[in-house]
């Protein structure tokens, strides 16, 4: 695929690298690069791959843009806010290269329509930020005999790879079994800082670019991890289990599977029915109406003391989660209490923590926080 006389000009920088050369450049032309996500991490590779003149780019998204993106998503600027984000990455792409060929797919990652969406691309980049998505982009492209360039985020540490088939390890073999449900907390919850996933994402961007190129000795094999606090990188090998249900000797998976079921979300956890059995709620509408009833009442806040300084619930009792059962004498087995965090899932676990204690009024507020923010501007959201 040859170049015109402006991407000559254009990528002259990448011309002028023997390991790159008007060959090279042209192989980016040609190639097309799949990527999931087009969040923290989903963005930088975006943005760099267009830069780098790779001709053809998928965005997989089904989200749209939100404020609290905009620390760290840099595809997106805060007039996006509220678009969807394939729209708005697509634009903002276009601007920074519009040689660029941009396909989007404004819609969930499935088992139905993965095999469908990853065949006609040569590199599949992972920059989803959940273990049912991992676990499927990896097997759709053990399947399909795709690279995989994997990268995670969180707080102030990082970790990127390479998964390729047939030539070294796959996301199985390095975690044969999910962790159970809501045991990792997303960013949302545990934050991020917003460089991080530039700098993962970079890395990502990187190592498609040596696929591409043939260049390079690629992080196939090899685990790298980033921790920002104190600058370090460590390299970890890993190696290919034979036993690997899915890249083994003997696969037993050869199709794609139920995954939010594998990672343990059952389709029952998404009924809102069977989950208020399991877990009473209460939503921040319900909860404010006791509060203008004079009807105040006890409320956990199981979130860390710097969160309580953000925004708190007046009359909070402020019990982090790691503290509860060592402050579990604060409270009455016989009173009601609604508990609560930022969105819903740390409270949940305090729910079964005082359940396991013998407590049984307990509620947990819907959405958390931010739920209350909706309805209460004077409250900020975090």
């Amino acid at each position: 695929m040859s170049l015109t006389n402006e991407e000559i000009l254009r990528y002259s920088r990448h011309l002028l690298l023997p390991e790159v050369g008007k060959a090279g450049q042209e192989k980016l032309k040609a190639a097309q690069v799949l990527i999931i996500g087009t969040g923290g991490l989903g963005s930088p590779n975006a943005m760099y791959l267009a830069a780098a003149g790779v001709g053809t780019l998928g965005l997989v998204d089904f989200d749209v843009v939100d404020r609290t993106n905009l620390h760290r998503q840099l595809l997106f600027k805060s007039t996006d806010v509220g678009k969807t984000k394939v729209d708005a990455a697509k634009a903002s792409i276009l601007s920074i290269n519009p040689n660029v060929h941009v396909n989007v797919y404004n819609e969930k990652l499935t088992s139905q329509n993965a095999l469908v969406l990853f065949k006609d691309y040569d590199i599949i980049i992972d920059g989803t930020d959940n273990f049912p998505t991992r676990y499927l982009t990896n097997d759709a492209c053990v399947i399909l005999g795709k690279p995989n360039i994997y990268g995670s985020i969180f707080r102030f540490e990082g970790q990127a790879t390479v998964f390729k088939p047939k030539e070294g390890p796959c996301y199985r073999c390095l975690y044969p079994e999910p962790p159970p449900p809501g045991e990792v907390p997303s960013c949302a919850e545990g934050g991020v800082l917003g460089i991080l996933p530039g700098l993962i994402g970079m890395i990502q961007a990187s190592e498609a670019i040596k696929l591409i190129l043939g260049k390079g000795n690629p992080l196939v094999g090899r685990f790298l991890q980033v921790n920002v606090m104190d600058m370090s990188f460590r390299e970890l090998k890993i190696q290919r289990d034979a036993e690997c249900p899915v890249c083994g000797d003997h696969p037993s998976i050869t199709e794609l599977i139920d995954y939010e079921q594998f990672c343990g979300i059952s389709p029952e956890q998404n009924t809102q029915r069977s989950h208020s059995r399991e877990m009473p709620e209460i939503t921040a509408k319900e909860l404010k109406a006791l509060y203008q009833k004079k009807k105040r009442p006890n409320v956990i806040d199981v979130r860390e003391p710097f969160e309580y300084d953000i925004a708190h619930l007046p009359g909070s009792k402020l019990i982090p989660l790691g503290k509860l059962l060592e402050r579990v004498d604060e409270l009455d087995p016989a009173q009601e209490y609604v508990v609560h965090c930022h969105s819903g899932s740390r409270s949940a676990k305090a729910i079964r923590q005082l359940r396991q204690k013998g407590f049984k009024k307990l509620k947990n507020l819907k959405g958390g926080i931010n739920a209350w923010a909706d309805i209460d501007p004077t409250v900020p959201k975090y």
